[in-house]
């Protein structure tokens, strides 16, 4: 079994998609377990509507830094915390920082990244980390924040600097791997994945983007991450089967909030 631990499935729905299908393709190609990503706290009631309509898809809540400014000051602590009482929504994010593009004002950022910490920290609820050109004041916010008390996460979609795994790892965070770790261009993040722990690791598809190699092009969906899942065995030399149990152990051991026994015998 592997587990798609971030993917945008009312992405998918928008643009067309039928569900029933795609979810269908998923458990078809081994995929038991889904996590789709809230990215505005105004989309959340469907994001949470598609997690309640299949048993295998669970939901976050929270705003992505490019929606910091517009959904940013909605998005309190108080207000996450909440909405992560439902039975369905089993993280908090995606949350972060993006300098990249700089869809929101860097300290609107800064401050919605610090009050989903602050949920994850009290409801115990991974942290969904999104970081783009921002290593620097993610690895500081991520530490001044876990000196305030601990928080679980992970970092979603890698792609940044060894470095910051590395950080993240000493801090107990996960490094969650797209389909971006098959694409030619990724040495570095191939090296950055060859040591770090397996232990640590987690794949994801970020459906409907970064299609894995050899589907590049196409609209992502979680059937997709099995070819993560064979690229990251690759690296680092163990069988499929073997990437594919460590993962799923390591998602149940982060996303507590799951029934690992409805998935795991």
């Amino acid at each position: 079994m592997l587990v798609d631990s971030h993917c945008h499935l009312d992405y998918l729905e928008r643009e067309g998609d039928n569900l029933d299908d795609v979810v269908a393709r998923a458990n078809d190609a081994g995929v038991g377990c889904m996590v789709t990503i809230s990215t505005k706290l105004s989309n959340f009631p469907k994001v949470r509507e598609i997690a309640e309509r299949y048993d295998c898809v669970y939901c976050s809540v929270g705003v992505h830094p490019h929606e910091a400014e517009e959904e940013g000051a909605d998005a309190t602590t108080e207000k996450l915390v909440e909405l992560a009482q439902h039975p369905k929504v089993v993280a908090i994010g995606e949350t972060g920082l993006d300098y990249f593009y700089e869809h929101s004002p860097r300290q609107k950022q800064q401050d919605s990244f610090r009050a989903h910490i602050a949920a994850s920290r009290q409801t115990g609820l991974p942290l969904i980390v999104h970081t783009r050109d921002a290593d620097e004041d993610t690895v500081n916010i991520l530490t001044e924040e876990m000196e305030k008390g601990a928080y679980p996460g992970l970092i979603h979609c890698f792609s940044s600097s060894q470095q910051l795994a590395e950080k993240s790892v000493e801090l107990g965070l996960s490094i969650s791997l797209s389909g971006i770790v098959t694409f030619k261009s990724a040495k570095e993040i191939r090296t950055s994945v060859d040591a770090l722990p397996v232990e640590s690791l987690l794949v994801e598809t970020d459906a409907p983007f970064l299609a894995p190699v050899p589907l590049r092009g196409k609209r992502n969906e979680p059937s997709f991450v099995t070819h993560t899942a064979k690229n990251v065995a690759e690296i680092k030399l163990i069988s499929e089967e073997e990437l594919a149990a460590r993962t799923t152990d390591n998602f149940f051991n982060l996303f507590k909030k799951i029934d690992r026994n409805k998935f795991v015998g």
